[in-house]
């Protein structure tokens, strides 16, 4: 039966009794309506509807001081049919502002029983069930075995129980006194209705004629009743067996002899127990009945098989003194086999599990004076067991007295403590294996390392605390690094607190990984920290940095832009050289960091810089096994998605900024990678375990503690983030043409300049027009200059296709969502094939597509079910709302400033709650590039663009035509 929240509201109100039935779950609660009348409906609340059995039952009530029974309307419901309404009942009882919000305030009664059923479903949920057959022979479950602390809290909420709860009057004699349940009785028979409830479902396999203790109905077994007591006996009845340790003192300084006790506890009543001795010598005075001397004659065999010096104890079970190997034997794993049969040990209080073990990591090493020199070393950091008493380390001469004992006792600090042999053996044997620096500060970030192939709880050593809590609390005040005095621009706080945190890494000769996300700045903030090392002559010297060809002439313009006057080279392409590199920007390619790896590492680097370090995620391609052969006092790494696809991205990322921090590839896998699998498989199917209610597991969180100093993510959603950007960014992308488009550009010069020298007029206007379209579609790919079809391939063959694929890596996987704006329907198209082909979804709007199907693509777009908008500049520069978008890329310039705005509103508009960047392709040293220029200065020809576009191009002369065509060296 399904009860709705209303209903189960309704309930929690009403005073509830619980007529115990046989078997247990026949057992029902009588809801009695807050101030019902006699004959009325208790079902009157028209909300309740079909909800449980309407009748009358004698119920004992208050008349003044007088208790009385009457005739009263309830409304009868199973425990199953009841459990909605009395845990929230219960909830709302305990959580009093839930309660008030709800507008519900429960019956004590109902409260009182939703606690009786939380106590239930505690103990079916720890499996504690026995079978049984109930005393008119049917099926039933019941609550069992009971542990102590189960005892105390079902005494404890029966003597918390309210009269109401209660109010279903014992049957006596006519005319015989007025008879109320026993609270703990009444409790303990609903905890075994809830118990005989939860295992039962209404589709029981019949068929397998196995209906007993899974049907909801009644089943008749009396045949099964001594199975039933059998099973019992040996779980819920006669005794349980405890080991109990004393120390008998010897006198004369000796040390004490140990003496194990037997103790007994009846397993029906945990809180009723004796010493063999007491039970032996009157059972009747132990009160755990007449069959506890059996049993616990019994329960000593099963013991001796376990472990056999307790045959010692038989035939009467009575103390017995321990030799200094049993007492090793129980310190060792002898005691875990014990408890794996419920027979528990008991040590004594003064002398048990007050010596512990720890490992400490730096202890004897002093702190390093230079940590660039200890982390750049080949030194090593001292590991070693440290044994302490009560939390407080032994001395030296403690610690040796422990190691020289021959028996399982030592007195230390005046008292008697026992000595397990391994506990012995670490005194003995008190060095580890050492580890390098990295490992060390691994182990200090973690707290823990390996140790004959466990994970161990470590205890770093001073200098090691306060190194990781310099690497992890950088903001403690003592961070003095300032943006350089030679950066030509004012650092956003964010960007600035990014600086500090790659000078406090490199400075101490540690590396780490930028992470932030696209146009926050990632690239400025790497020249400042070269600018920054550059005021220290210990740290002074070239920046190496490795990117795609792609972004060589970003690099190369946002240095002279941010650091004017320093030094910038391009070590790419024929006539490459590294003669004279002293100081300032080397930009390569990581194509030609591969072929050149040996040559760039024989160089000496300041520092070494991976941008769009994705490109190095795959630890056994080539070309990450290169840049690993290029030695620098520092190594950055630049991405804005440091883990695509799984954690291995990660492995190849930090092990080269920071070697050895995560070991070698094999052990991350086996020690990281796998653990965090089997986690998250277990929490899928189990749920977490108590205290770990997050998403991820305590290997994944030990691993984020490992790595965070060492990676830095910031996104442009971040509280502290997103008040500081501007709502619009606009950047220039230059791009290098590829071979093929230089040869084609150079020879479309050649051909149309000798064309328009010859001609004159409206001719020469055309032949300039078209030099100008062809140059454009060269400068944006080969195959739309050479009217190349559908099939032919695109990739490699373009700078700015390889920087939009660049570009569209990094916004999809940051979630986001661009416009790629051309003004040539078939580049458009090209782009659509090239971007089908590499798997990324997209979405084509030109001209002539339909109104409806615009309109439907505009929806698929802004609903988020495309990540990718490609439109022609003409049909989608006005009329749309896109602010899903937060890029717009301009493969091609229009050289009207108006019109590419116009196209970028389709996206920074009103409705758009997202920093929106703009991304301008431009095409390194060709017509393109002096044009940008020249919108960018406001000359008197920009101002002549600014009006008419390409045909105020058809005024220039012959010569100042050929100098803004010509096609110019990009380094």
């Amino acid at each position: 039966m399904w009860m709705s929240r209303e209903q189960a509201g309704l309930l929690a109100q009403c005073a509830v009794a619980f007529e115990a039935g046989d078997p247990a779950r026949t057992g029902k609660l009588a809801f009695r309506y807050p101030d019902a009348p006699a004959g009325h409906d208790p079902a009157a609340p028209s909300s309740l509807g079909e909800v449980g059995e309407a009748g009358e039952a004698d119920l004992v009530t208050t008349d003044g001081a007088t208790l009385t029974v009457r005739r009263c309307p309830v409304l009868r419901l199973t425990v199953a049919e009841a459990l909605p309404a009395l845990t929230l009942a219960r909830r709302l009882h305990t959580e009093t502002t839930a309660g008030a919000t709800a507008g519900i305030t429960p019956s004590p009664s109902a409260a009182f029983w939703g606690a009786a059923t939380a106590l239930g479903l505690h103990l079916a949920a720890r499996e504690r069930l026995l079978p049984g057959v109930s005393a008119t022979g049917h099926d039933t479950w019941r609550a069992g075995p009971l542990a102590p602390e189960d005892i105390q809290r079902i005494r404890a909420l029966a003597a918390a129980a309210p009269a109401e709860a209660l109010a279903v009057p014992l049957p006596v004699p006519p005319g015989g006194p007025l008879l109320l349940p026993d609270a703990a009785t009444l409790l303990r028979s609903f905890v075994d209705a809830v118990a005989d409830t939860l295992p039962r479902t209404a589709a029981a396999p019949a068929a397998a004629g196995r209906l007993a203790f899974a049907a909801v109905e009644p089943q008749h077994i009396p045949q099964l009743r001594a199975w039933a007591e059998e099973i019992s006996a040996g779980i819920d009845s006669g005794v349980r067996l405890a080991l109990r340790l004393d120390l008998v003192p010897a006198g004369d300084g000796q040390a004490p002899a140990v003496r194990l006790v037997p103790q007994v506890s009846s397993r029906a009543d945990p809180t009723l127990g004796a010493d063999a001795d007491e039970l032996f010598a009157s059972a009747e005075a132990a009160g755990l009945g007449p069959r506890a001397q059996a049993d616990t004659v019994l329960a000593v065999r099963r013991a001796a098989d376990i472990w056999p010096p307790l045959a010692r104890l038989l035939p009467v079970p009575s103390s017995l003194e321990l030799t200094a190997r049993e007492v090793q034997d129980l310190l060792g794993d002898t005691t875990g086999r014990l408890a794996a049969h419920d027979i528990e040990v008991l040590w004594p209080e003064d002398a048990a599990r007050s010596l512990t073990t720890r490992v400490v990591v730096g202890g004897e090493r002093r702190p390093p004076a230079d940590m660039r020199s200890f982390f750049g070393g080949d030194g090593t950091v001292d590991v070693r067991w440290q044994l302490d008493l009560d939390g407080a380390a032994l001395t030296e001469q403690e610690t040796a007295e422990i190691a020289a004992a021959e028996q399982p006792l030592a007195q230390l600090r005046g008292n008697w403590v026992l000595i397990g042999s391994d506990i012995a053996r670490k005194a003995r044997e008190r060095d580890l294996k050492p580890l390098n620096p990295i490992e060390a500060l691994a182990v200090a970030l973690t707290g823990y390392t390996e140790i004959g192939g466990k994970q161990v709880r470590v205890a770093p050593s001073t200098w090691l605390l306060a190194l990781r809590r310099r690497l992890t609390e950088p903001d403690d005040g003592t961070e003095t690094a300032e943006q350089p005095a030679a950066l030509a621009a004012t650092l956003r706080d964010y960007q600035l607190r990014g600086l500090r945190w790659m000078h406090r890494l490199t400075s101490l000769g540690l590396g780490g990984c930028l992470a932030d996300d696209m146009g926050l700045g990632k690239t400025i903030q790497l020249i400042s920290l070269h600018l920054l090392r550059q005021e220290h002559p210990d740290s002074a010297g070239p920046t190496l940095v490795v990117c795609p060809a792609s972004l060589l002439g970003n690099w190369q313009r946002e240095v002279g832009r941010f650091a004017p006057g320093t030094p910038v080279r391009r070590y790419h392409g024929p006539g490459r050289t590294l003669a004279g590199a002293v100081s300032g920007f080397v930009l390569t390619t990581y194509g030609t960091m591969r072929l050149d790896a040996e040559r760039l590492g024989a160089h000496r680097w300041s520092m070494v810089v991976a941008d769009e370090a994705q490109h190095v995620k795959n630890p056994h391609s080539s070309t990450a096994k290169a840049l690993r052969l290029i030695p620098a006092d520092a190594r950055i790494a630049l991405t804005g998605t440091p883990v695509e696809n799984n954690l291995s991205e990660l492995w190849a990322v930090l092990d080269w900024t920071t070697p050895g921090l995560l070991g070698s590839h094999g052990h991350f896998r086996s020690r990281w990678i796998a653990a965090i699998e089997a986690e998250h498989k277990e929490r899928a199917e189990f749920g977490p375990p108590p205290g770990e209610e997050g998403e991820y597991g305590s290997t994944a969180q030990r691993l984020a503690e490992l790595v965070r100093p060492f990676l830095l993510r910031r996104k442009k959603s971040d509280p502290g983030i997103a008040p500081e950007l501007p709502p619009k960014t606009e950047t220039d992308r230059p791009v290098p043409l590829t071979p093929e488009q230089r040869t084609l550009y150079e020879t479309h010069v050649r051909e149309i300049m000798a064309q328009i020298k010859a001609t004159e007029g409206i001719a020469r206007s055309g032949l300039v027009l078209k030099l100008l379209t062809g140059l454009k579609q060269i400068c944006n790919h080969p195959a739309q200059f050479l009217k190349e079809t559908d099939g032919t391939r695109l990739a490699g063959r373009s700078g700015k296709l390889e920087l939009l694929d660049e570009l569209l890596d990094t916004i999809t996987s940051e979630d986001g969502a661009a416009l790629v704006f051309t003004q040539y329907v078939t580049m458009a198209r090209l782009l659509e094939a090239h971007l089908r082909e590499r798997g990324v979804p997209t979405l084509l709007l030109h001209g002539g597509t339909p109104v409806p199907r615009r309109e439907e693509m505009v929806r698929r777009f802004q609903d988020g079910e495309v990540p990718v908008f490609l439109l022609s500049l003409k049909a989608a520069g006005t009329g749309l709302n896109l602010t899903r978008a937060d890029h717009v890329v301009h493969y091609d310039r229009w050289w009207n400033p108006a019109v590419e705005a116009q196209a970028t509103d389709r996206a920074y508009r009103i409705g758009q709650t997202r920093t929106v960047q703009v991304h301008r392709m431009i095409a390194e040293g060709t017509v393109e590039d002096r044009i940008a220029a020249l919108l960018e200065a406001k000359k008197n020809l920009a101002d002549a663009v600014l009006g008419s576009g390409e045909q105020a191009l058809t005024e220039l002369t012959n010569d100042e035509l050929a100098n803004l065509v010509e096609l110019r060296s990009a380094g």
